[in-house]
């Protein structure tokens, strides 16, 4: 059952293929934004495992969130999402990022609630 105060957790450690350099955000060989991002919206996921019903799933249609501190190559970073509000589909998520020294990032995380099957469809509709 879907109820808000769920939490998930994803973890990465950074190296040469997630830092900004090799993902193309940055020129530093530190973790990358896209890749904090990637890790938020596993969390979220993982939160969501199990919880939905047959054919369902979740996609991710909103981000707010601040990358404020640089994570260097060799260090683990572990994202975390709490469901704090379900309104119908929408799901909003409060998501923290944090390596071994403290809060990379924080923000807000939303997913919606779609047929996995129709949706699919539907993309493959507009080719």
């Amino acid at each position: 059952m879907l109820t808000t105060g769920i939490k998930a957790v994803s973890e990465v450690t950074v190296d040469k293929t997630n830092t900004a350099k090799s993902m193309g955000s940055g020129s530093l060989d530190v973790f990358a934004t896209p890749a904090m991002i990637a890790l938020i919206e596993k969390a979220a996921c993982n939160a969501l495992s199990g919880k939905l019903g047959e054919g369902m799933t979740s996609v991710g249609t909103k981000l707010d969130v601040a990358h404020t501190a640089a994570t260097p190559v060799g260090m683990k970073v572990t994202a975390e999402a709490e469901l704090i509000e379900i309104d119908d589909r929408r799901l909003v998520f409060a998501v923290i990022a944090k390596d071994e020294k403290g809060v990379i990032g924080k923000g807000t995380h939303e997913r919606f609630i779609v047929n996995a099957e129709k949706f699919t469809a539907k993309t493959y509709s507009k080719v």
